[in-house]
């Protein structure tokens, strides 16, 4: 059974939204299973120190959930056209596992979620891209042959799946993010279980 895993920071829930849409996709394939992961929040304190284990929700990532993963999906949502400070503190601890190559070669794909619909998202899955082509991940968005991309009046770009909350983060995910985001798991689960076949 290919494990991929979906790692994400959420605040507000609507990141943790996607990243359960994005496992659903992925656990519609054969021979695929998703392990959901989340990072600590982090602190402009030092002495601030988050319990090892979450009050709630998923468990905190470790680098062996990058190690064993055949296939990542990170979200995380839009600060300031970038991704958010826990996120990348997580990913910058990375540097053992880049040097090994536990990553490379194995498929990835990204997603967010932003306050408005010019509120940087394109940009913020940009910025996750990259440290993941310095491990050298094959990337992968949603193309045009998906239909809603050409619709959609809420979140979803060919660059990963995205979501728009709104001013004050009450947005519920649309049917069209919802969709978009099994259309991104199932792609991901896909070429997982391609690679699988040619190794």
């Amino acid at each position: 059974m290919n494990e991929i895993l979906v790692l994400y920071y959420s605040r507000h829930g609507s990141v943790e939204s996607m990243a359960h849409q994005i496992a659903r996709g992925i656990e519609q394939v054969d021979n695929v299973i998703a392990r959901i992961r989340t990072v600590p929040p982090v602190s402009p304190e030092s002495e601030a120190v988050s319990p090892d284990i979450p009050v709630a929700g998923h468990p905190y990532a470790e680098l062996s959930d990058l190690e064993q993963c055949a296939g990542l999906a990170l979200g995380s949502p839009a600060r300031f056209g970038n991704m958010a400070a826990p996120l990348k503190y997580f990913l910058e601890t990375t540097t053992p596992g880049w040097l090994a190559g536990h990553l490379s070669g194995k498929p990835a794909a990204v997603f967010t979620s932003s306050t408005s619909m010019h509120g940087g998202q394109e940009t913020t899955l940009l910025s996750m891209m990259m440290p993941l082509l310095h491990h050298g991940m094959m990337l992968m968005g949603i193309p045009y042959t998906e239909p809603l991309l050409h619709t959609t009046r809420s979140g979803g770009t060919p660059y990963g799946a995205s979501h728009v909350a709104g001013e004050d983060n009450s947005n519920e995910l649309s049917a069209d993010e919802k969709m978009l985001c099994l259309v991104l798991g199932k792609r991901l689960a896909n070429t997982v279980n391609q690679l699988a076949k040619q190794s």
